[in-house]
């Protein structure tokens, strides 16, 4: 028997997620608001903290060189601002935590690539992420559409407001002659 909170958690937990390891070069796709806009935006890096792994409220802490200022963003696995996480890299590392990649630069900062089956590690169907995705890009269609009607309305005024100035001007020139 699930205790209550158990069941709330359950609730606001993603069906899948994808398995994210230390070492690891992840790319996160992240929804942001701005105003009223809504958009996509993409931070890939090294991930070098991977914590609460089976909880509701595993995180990941992605790190990432940025006009040369080290720049980590830690990411909750299971929030709804989080649309997709893509692993593009394997490495092979030996610690949980790579607090030490912070010191390191260049050459010294690489780490072992590992093969691996990209395809099985980012296939994640979560069906609601996906229909929350399908939503916002009909959003955006009915936006664009909408502002597309507006344009050519506006457009068609401008036109018979042209066409009455013409013939307005037409007919004075006439009583002119």
């Amino acid at each position: 028997m699930q205790s209550v909170i158990q069941k709330i958690e359950a609730k606001y937990r993603k069906s899948q997620v994808v398995d994210v390891r230390p070492g690891d070069t992840a790319r996160v796709h992240q929804k942001i608001r701005e105003g009223s806009k809504e958009r996509v935006q993409i931070f890939e890096g090294l991930v070098i903290r991977v914590s609460r792994k089976g909880s509701h409220t595993s995180t990941i802490a992605v790190r990432r060189i940025a006009s040369g200022v080290g720049v980590e963003k830690t990411y909750l696995m299971h929030s709804p601002l989080v649309l997709k996480v893509e692993v593009t890299k394997r490495s092979r590392v030996r610690r949980n935590y790579l607090t030490y990649m912070r010191k390191r630069t260049g050459k010294s900062a690489r780490l072992s690539g590992v093969d691996f089956d990209k395809e099985a590690v980012n296939t994640v169907h979560d069906a609601q992420a996906e229909a929350e995705e399908e939503k916002l890009k009909e959003e955006v269609a009915k936006q664009a559409e909408a502002d597309a009607a507006k344009k050519t309305e506006e457009d068609a005024k401008l036109e018979a407001k042209a066409e009455a100035a013409l013939k307005s001007h037409e007919a004075a020139a006439e009583k002119a002659e």
